[in-house]
């Protein structure tokens, strides 16, 4: 498949992405919260328990995977690629190396992991990845994020599309805008801007192939200690405002990070962008880490007879995302009594 068709199956049909790449630190973290401990066999059997879950496949198009998991099995010796792929769901991969202090700029930070991606790229390739992801991260501060922030995150992002492309893999490039902090919805909007106007002309610039890639931003969302927080349609007009005037209609779709959100949340944004803005040059779907997990993990715990719960918890959060692809989510859906 080109990779204009790679990135065109993610997004169609309203379906969207898991995101289960949380790196060991992260997962553990998860596991702590629910009391389990972070085994690699507790780590493949959470994974497996949303892989295999009855009709997942209805409502996600692909998972993004971490080193550890593309190279794990099922609990009966099938690779948990070959799992999907016979859901026809497409494996993906996390490629980044985290992030670290930029030099010579307190409060930001650059995300690494370029050195040797070439080699990793054509190793997840042979494992059955077909599409990556990279995430960098700017915070808002009341002189955050500079400009050189912005230029080096943009400059590492479009060096790793341009070499995911290379190997045949669909690069999703994801410049998050944290919602910590005290800053207005109208503060991120302008800083979202500015990051997707810096990061496109870098990815022109380093002759990346627009339709062969995804975007997964933030929403336009006031800071988690803000004085007023944006209503849900409030957020939902600003945040494809902003898209319209910065991202290219060659890019097939935009697949939404969740950001810290809550699972009701981040689907009621969503929806609202779909119900209101139509005919917009790209698909709006998701790509929720968190925000489709936490209640399948809060169901799970560990125990093996409360995989079913957790499998119907993470069913239903997935039909209400994609339901929100659609603009047909509602309160009636997500309480379940329709």
């Amino acid at each position: 498949m080109t990779l204009n068709t790679i990135a065109r199956k993610i997004v169609e049909g309203h379906k969207g992405i898991l995101a289960a790449d949380e790196s060991n630190p992260t997962i553990k973290k998860r596991f702590d919260a629910i009391k389990v401990e972070s085994t690699e066999e507790n780590r493949r059997d959470y994974r497996e328990l949303m892989f295999k879950t009855k009709g997942m496949a209805e409502f996600i198009s692909g998972v993004i995977l971490f080193d550890e998991t593309i190279r794990q099995k099922a609990a009966d010796g099938t690779p948990f690629t070959n799992v999907l792929k016979s859901l026809n769901v497409i494996p993906g991969i996390k490629v980044d190396a985290g992030t670290r202090e930029l030099a010579g700029s307190p409060g930001e930070q650059i995300t690494e992991g370029l050195d040797g991606l070439r080699e990793r790229l054509k190793d997840y390739f042979e494992l059955g990845a077909r599409f990556a992801k990279w995430r960098a991260v700017i915070n808002i501060t009341d002189t955050n994020p500079s400009y050189y922030c912005l230029y080096t995150n943009a400059h590492a992002l479009a060096r790793y599309a341009k070499l995911c492309q290379e190997q045949g893999i669909v690069p999703i490039v994801e410049p998050e805008v944290i919602m910590d902090g005290s800053h207005t919805i109208e503060r991120c909007y302008d800083v979202t801007e500015e990051t997707l106007k810096v990061l496109f002309d870098e990815l022109s610039k380093q002759k990346v192939e627009l339709e062969g890639l995804l975007l997964k931003p933030n929403m336009v969302i006031a800071g988690t200690k803000a004085t007023r927080q944006g209503s849900v349609q409030e957020v939902a007009d600003l945040t494809v405002k902003c898209l319209l005037r910065t991202v290219p209609a060659a890019v097939p779709g935009i697949v939404f990070l969740s950001g810290g959100q809550s699972d009701e949340l981040a689907t009621a944004h969503l929806n609202a962008m779909n119900a209101k803005h139509k005919n917009l040059p790209w698909a709006l779907t998701y790509s929720y880490g968190r925000a489709l997990q936490a209640a399948a993990q809060k169901a799970w715990c560990g125990k093996k007879e409360n995989v079913p719960a957790a499998q119907q918890a993470f069913y239903h959060r997935a039909k209400c995302n994609s339901l929100a692809a659609a603009g047909k989510y509602s309160d009636a859906i997500e309480r379940g009594s329709v």
